[in-house]
């Protein structure tokens, strides 16, 4: 891979270790996938901040790391395993919360906004259109692609940070047009009444298109809500963090459909709900929020829950970032969400948290909550925001 005489100098470790670590991590990427050069990046999301998932040797790395590098470009984190201020409400360990305050005291001494979201692009790391970026989030890599059309590949928590330190992210995948192409044309018969159907088409079209790029007919409406839980499902349960929505999406008007072709009907929805759901009526966790919950869907759970109050045998989380929080702080919002018995889970999300054990069932509206809660060994219920809710009063799934 061709490198410029700064980033020759880099290499060499005249920046520091940091960097020079960095470099050997870009490199190495580029030369795997035949990158030709390294290209210039705006922004910067970086996973691996929960210590649930990084541990005593993750966090070993961020410290050394830590020692003399600074990030070069603007650079936001994942969610954390935790609260990062009210971690004892949700029933997190001390120790955990010790290590955990020592993965963000890395990142901070590093230069990276404390964000902890799975949604940058809702509290201002916004990218614009065709901009090159080293994401890692998978949701939010598909968001940016997609619904934005900026560039770049999903990063491993460690090539997104080392492209934080150095600038740049070797020009490969998904950085290059050729690679941008649809594969699959995918037909929507069937009409898509609430979040929850976003998500079951994307469990449906992922799981039909595996590694391929779908572009997408026959839907005719799309809020951001939707296209954020379509994101998380989509790549979750398949295809790659890329996808072009007829008449909606940037870049979809310089595509034809693919010949190939699949469609989606209303038994393929009916079928991914019944793979997500499971038998279960108790229900212990109800957690909205995963991605991270706009200002919008905060809005909508507090006028639910306005004269209402959650079942004694029931936890409910509304998973947000800090700054959607404060919003919903002036707004009234929080005040009529606590005083029902709900509690804001800021700074972390239900794929991220260390909550095997802890729960048995869990309600939500994502698809990408119930995959990762059945890695943590609960059962699943996904539905809509009010079927959500009513759970979390009666304390059981109707």
């Amino acid at each position: 891979m061709y490198l410029t005489k700064e980033e020759e100098r880099m290499m060499d470790g005249e920046e520091g270790y940091a960097v020079k670590k960095s470099m050997e991590i870009l490199v190495a990427l580029g030369d795997i996938y035949g990158a030709e050069r390294l290209i210039e990046v705006g922004s910067v999301q970086v996973a691996g901040v929960s210590y649930h998932n990084l541990g005593d040797a993750g966090l070993g790395f961020l410290n050394e790391l830590a020692e003399d590098g600074t990030v070069k470009v603007l650079t936001t984190l994942n969610p954390a395993g935790m609260d990062l201020e009210d971690w004892k409400r949700l029933g997190i360990d001390a120790e955990f919360a010790r290590k955990q305050n020592l993965v963000i005291d890395a990142f901070k001494k590093m230069g990276i906004l404390i964000s902890c979201t799975c949604t940058p692009y809702l509290i201002g790391n916004l990218p614009i259109y065709g901009e090159h970026i080293a994401w890692s989030e998978s949701s939010a890599v598909t968001f940016v692609n997609s619904v934005i059309g900026a560039k770049t590949n999903r990063e491993g928590g460690p090539s997104a940070l080392a492209a934080a330190f150095v600038g740049k992210t070797p020009y490969y995948g998904l950085h290059l047009d050729e690679n941008r192409v649809p594969d699959t044309h995918v037909q929507i018969t069937t009409e898509l009444k609430n979040l929850p159907d976003w998500g079951a088409l994307g469990y449906s079209i992922g799981k039909r298109v595996e590694n391929k790029i779908p572009y997408i007919t026959g839907i005719t409406d799309a809020s951001l809500d939707k296209l954020k839980s379509f994101c998380a499902s989509v790549v979750t349960y398949g295809s790659k963090p890329l996808f072009y929505i007829n008449g909606i999406t940037p870049g979809s008007e310089r595509h034809r459909p693919p010949n190939e072709m699949i469609t989606i009907e209303d038994r393929d929805i009916k079928e991914a709900y019944e793979s997500i759901n499971d038998d279960v009526s108790i229900i212990d966790l109800v957690c909205v929020g995963c991605p991270h919950c706009s200002i919008k869907e905060i809005a909508e759970i507090a006028e639910l829950l306005n004269n209402k109050k959650i079942s004694s045998n029931t936890e409910f989380w509304v998973a947000c970032s800090r700054l959607m929080k404060q919003m919903a702080d002036k707004r009234g919002y929080t005040e009529t969400i606590e005083r029902a018995g709900g509690k804001f889970a800021c700074d972390t999300c239900m794929a991220v948290a260390p909550l095997k054990g802890r729960f048995r069932s869990v309600a939500t509206t994502s698809a990408k909550g119930c995959y990762y809660s059945r890695h943590n060994g609960m059962l699943t219920k996904m539905g809509s925001l009010e079927e959500c809710i009513e759970a979390a009063v009666r304390g059981r799934w109707s």
